[in-house]
């Protein structure tokens, strides 16, 4: 017997019903970007590796899906790579290109490539699925879509003000309850400072962002194991700790950090951020988070994350500000801010919550009998009206049984069957049943269309 096909651990099939809902999600998404004024734009699946390496720290090196040259890729392979199992050289002599890790770091290559086209500031939005050679688990995929808006060109806080607000348009519509933690780099930058392991700012960050995973005391040991000193684990445990309101969280930091200035400009900052958002009265929960790090090492100031209140689940949305990032292509001094909507979670959270309205489930909304030639052949006319008018619409393609017929109108769950039998056709009408009532009546074509239109 033939092996059943199967597909990558990480990855998913979609059915029409799940794809209707998933269109759901990204249609709220996409209508929001549109009322804030943003443009969509699309990059290639695949990037070059230059593009994509040394953008995502170490670990997210790591987590790239790298692709075989065309061809004989071992044909510029050194043999010494081969026998001492370089893979960091191997890599280089056999992948040329890689798909692509998330839409920020293609966003900023097109920005640079495209320079001359753009007005600044320019907000973009782009919707397409991403890859990450991660360890397949609840809530996290090797092949996930993302949703992300930015703003380059601009450093004005009101861009991520305003992206707090668009966050909480998306969920409000979609009826997710949410908290959305922000902080700021500068103040973890000033943190590290202040506990007196400045250079150590990449390796803090990066165990921080672990916390909700690993817990507070691995996250401690990380630290020591990355060579920080117990007096400065122990100094910088009750600052992630910290608790209150915002008003209180931010009091507390303009005093841990009164002697770092840049540490001291990220409280401004975030303050500035924390009072425009209140200002626009938002439905979600927003909160600062002192131990929110957002690990990607291209973040310089804002930070934003996103998390579900009544599903357990990761991230569903993050982002912030990169003042550098474009830097590395040869375009410096160019401030962006973007978040990133992480709609495969959103749909999981969507899922267990049971949150889609019932009508997404329907795409046919009326179905008619087949009783024959003579018969299709008037449905079909009336059918081919009936989309005119922006009603969707089929004919059931074989004179099978009505027993038939009506099951399969049943379990796709099409609200409406429509004959068009003998009796119909002398009288030039359209019998009308609604599969939820059972309530049938005979009409008009004109009428049909009226009613369902």
């Amino acid at each position: 017997m033939a092996q059943k096909p199967s597909i990558p651990k990480g990855t998913r099939d979609f059915s029409p019903v799940e794809m209707a809902r998933r269109n759901y999600i990204f249609d709220t998404i996409r209508e929001a970007f549109r009322l804030f004024g943003y443009k969509q734009i699309e990059t290639p699946a695949m990037e070059n590796l230059s593009t994509l390496m040394g953008k995502y720290g170490e670990e997210g090196d790591k987590l790239l899906f790298k692709i075989l040259n065309s061809g004989d890729f071992m044909r510029d392979v050194d043999s010494q790579s081969l026998a001492d199992r370089n893979l960091p050289r191997l890599t280089s002599e056999m992948c040329e290109k890689g798909l692509r890790y998330d839409l920020t770091v293609p966003f900023a290559r097109y920005v640079v490539q495209h320079r001359a086209d753009l007005q600044l500031p320019f907000k973009r939005f782009q919707i397409q699925p991403v890859w990450r050679a991660d360890r397949p688990q609840k809530g996290r995929y090797r092949e996930f879509y993302q949703c992300d808006a930015d703003v380059v060109g601009s450093e004005s806080l009101e861009n991520e003000i305003e992206l707090l607000s668009l966050i909480d348009m998306v969920f409000s519509r979609l009826g997710v309850r949410v908290c959305i933690k922000v902080n700021n780099r500068k103040i973890l930058t000033g943190i590290a400072e202040t506990i007196g392991e400045a250079d150590k700012i990449v390796d803090i960050t990066v165990a921080i962002d672990k916390i909700d995973k690993i817990g507070i005391d691995n996250v401690n040991q990380e630290l020591r194991d990355k060579g920080l000193s117990d007096e400065a684990v122990e100094a910088l445990r009750p600052i992630l700790s910290l608790a209150g309101d915002n008003s209180s969280k931010l009091d507390a930091l303009s005093g841990i950090l009164a002697s770092s200035e840049i540490g001291m400009l990220g409280v401004r900052e975030l303050r500035e951020v924390i009072d425009g958002i209140r200002n626009l009265d938002p439905k979600c929960d927003v909160e600062v988070d002192v131990s929110l790090a957002r690990g990607l090492n291209y973040y310089t100031g804002t930070i934003i994350e996103v998390k579900a209140l009544d599903v357990e689940i990761g991230s569903i949305t993050g982002g912030g500000r990169y003042d550098n990032l474009t830097g590395v292509f040869g375009m410096p001094g160019l401030s962006g801010v973007g978040i990133s909507f992480g709609a495969d979670r959103i749909y999981d959270v969507l899922n267990q919550l049971d949150l889609y309205p019932e009508e997404i489930s329907t795409d046919v909304k009326v179905m008619f009998v087949n009783f024959g030639q003579q018969e299709a052949r008037a449905a079909a006319r009336v059918i081919n009206d009936l989309r005119k008018a922006g009603v969707a619409a089929m004919l059931y393609p074989d004179a099978s049984k009505m027993k038939k017929q009506m099951a399969f109108a049943n379990s796709g769950n099409i609200p409406y069957v429509a004959i068009i039998g003998e009796s119909e056709l002398a009288g030039d009408s359209v019998t009308l049943k609604d599969m939820q009532s059972g309530e049938q009546s005979t009409i008009t074509r004109d009428e049909l269309i009226r009613r369902l239109a």
